[in-house]
């Protein structure tokens, strides 16, 4: 085996994988909806959509809640893809 070959396979694996999780987006949910976010693979928050009428609850409480737990949903999203992606790789010659 060419230890050589071998690292620069390893090599433009990671770049191809950087580079999928670099281009990822993930949307999440909460509150059936009523709360919407999109988040990069490189965890930046991209968009928080909020429904009309969660604004007009005047519940500022409840609306936080939901935020933070759209956010929380998207980063999760974003670590179990990193984690397929990484699992599925597989080094020829291993």
């Amino acid at each position: 085996m060419d230890i050589k070959a071998l690292m620069k396979q390893a090599q433009k694996m990671q770049a191809t994988i950087q580079k999928e999780i670099a281009e990822l987006k993930v949307e999440a949910t909460a509150g059936g909806g009523m709360v919407t976010v999109t988040m990069s693979g490189s965890h930046e928050l991209l968009s928080v959509r909020i429904a009309p009428d969660v604004v007009t609850s005047q519940d500022v409480e409840m609306l936080e809640d939901l935020v933070r737990a759209a956010v929380n949903e998207a980063n999760r999203k974003i670590e179990q893809a990193m984690a397929e992606k990484v699992g599925s790789l597989r080094v020829p010659g291993l």
